[in-house]
């Protein structure tokens, strides 16, 4: 008999979740009701250049201006047909986590299995782990929780659904992947079926993070977690490119920035059949907050600020060559293996190139080669690195060299948001909780 792991591993190959991430308020504070998520809903399921866009990520079970009533969202998404990755807010004490209980299971008995069957899985907590860490408090993110307590919530919510129609529901955690490679939070990766992973190569002004380096960044970020996971399924819940803002180390935010980083690291994702959601649909709802990750501004539309098409995008385990390679590699905090696809190509001009691509912790191999007979092949690259290769050929006579890498040590310190997230709780929480988005992304 399969696991519940083992199952999701399953299907997470044969099909994958799109989505994006919904706050439960608009940047004025005002609580959205149920026509509001139905035209966000809606808005996402018709995106020019898109298609499968049809799950929700929700950071709270409880509507705006109550104490324990269902969010609006889940109406709309029956209405709409919109799957949902429910989400219970974690760090407000153990009082406002019952009223999310209590939110949880007077949803299942008003709803019934309507709901049930649009749930894609369950989420207690979003970045408490980071915002409780030495890290997040510096970022002047305070309010957070430890693992134990975490793990203690998880708990609960399996016994809240135990006997309901959400009794399989798979249940995990959301967090910065810094906060999962860190090993004092074993507990919650036990406690979770799956691993929620949020990921911003924009904050990361530690190092290098120019929109070129967004890929391999990303890819660094997932496969340290997928690491930490130890095997178990690795879920995008947040990533995404500012389309305004400021410039955080050499990256700019930019909707041409935007679309780069959609070509670059989300097209492969969708290629490659990972559950993913976006952040965000629309942040800047009346105001436009800075940074902005909104990709339809502040108007609701379904014309995008920049192409959503992934048509000449090829994923990190497929070509359109038939050609595969793998490669194995170690570090100082680990092993890791991953296999990727290498092309050769051959063109009717001077010079061909054919670059492979391989999933963390691997470097598949490629050629650069021309007519002549130049042929470079550059060398694996060790986890957290990033690099670049270089060949030249002319006909008849072709000529090149070996290509140039530069490491980044899989210990290199990051910098992420501290939350992502609009108006997830309200009450007497939202005070606290205002000054906690303001500080980051001035929500």
């Amino acid at each position: 008999m399969h696991s519940l792991t083992s199952l999701l591993a399953l299907a997470s190959t044969a099909s994958a979740i799109q989505g994006f991430n919904y706050g439960s308020t608009f940047t004025t504070g005002a609580a959205k009701q149920q026509s509001d998520f139905e035209n966000e809903f809606t808005t996402a399921q018709n995106l020019v250049g898109t298609s499968g866009w049809t799950s929700a990520r929700l950071y709270t079970m409880v509507q705006g201006g109550t104490a324990s009533d269902p969010i609006s969202a889940i109406p709309a998404a029956i209405k709409t047909k919109t799957t949902l990755l429910l989400g219970l807010w974690a760090s407000g004490g153990d009082t406002s986590f019952s009223n999310e209980i209590l939110a949880l299971k007077a949803a299942i008995k008003q709803y019934g299995d309507d709901f049930a069957k649009l749930v894609d899985g369950i989420s207690v907590g979003s970045e408490d782990l980071y915002r409780n860490s030495p890290q997040g408090i510096a970022a002047g993110s305070n309010v957070g929780v430890g693992p134990d307590v975490i793990a203690r919530y998880i708990k609960e919510t399996k016994e809240a659904i135990a006997g309901t129609g959400l009794a399989k529901a798979p249940i995990g955690h959301v967090d910065t992947w810094t906060a999962w490679y860190n090993g004092t939070n074993q507990p919650v990766i036990d406690a979770c079926d799956w691993i929620g992973m949020d990921a911003y190569p924009y904050f990361q002004d530690s190092m290098p993070n120019d929109i070129s380096q967004s890929k391999s960044l990303f890819q660094d970020a997932l496969g340290k977690t997928q690491q930490a996971g130890g095997g178990k399924p690795v879920w995008i819940t947040e990533t995404g490119q500012p389309v305004s803002g400021k410039t955080v180390g050499q990256s700019i935010a930019s909707t041409s920035n935007a679309e780069t980083y959609w070509k670059d690291v989300v097209c492969p994702l969708i290629d490659s059949k990972t559950n993913l959601w976006y952040y965000t649909l629309q942040d800047a709802a009346p105001d436009t907050p800075s940074p902005s990750f909104g990709i339809v501004g502040n108007k609701l539309q379904t014309t995008p600020l920049f192409d959503l098409g992934c048509n000449n995008t090829k994923s990190e385990s497929s070509s359109s060559a038939s050609a595969s390679a793998s490669a194995t590699a170690s570090g100082s905090s680990g092993s890791g293996s991953g296999s990727g696809s290498s092309a050769s190509a051959t063109a009717s001009g001077s010079s061909s190139t054919a670059i492979s691509g391989g999933s963390p912790g691997g470097v598949g191999s490629g050629q650069i080669s021309s007519q002549g007979s130049a042929t470079v092949t550059p060398t694996a690259l060790s986890p957290g690195a990033t690099g670049t290769g270089s060949g030249s050929g002319s006909s008849g006579s072709g000529s090149g060299s070996n290509g140039t890498f530069t490491s980044l040590p899989p210990s290199s310190s990051t910098s992420v948001p501290a939350s992502s997230g609009t108006g997830l709780q309200s009450g007497a929480f939202a005070a606290a909780f205002a000054a906690i988005m303001g500080a980051i992304y001035a929500l």
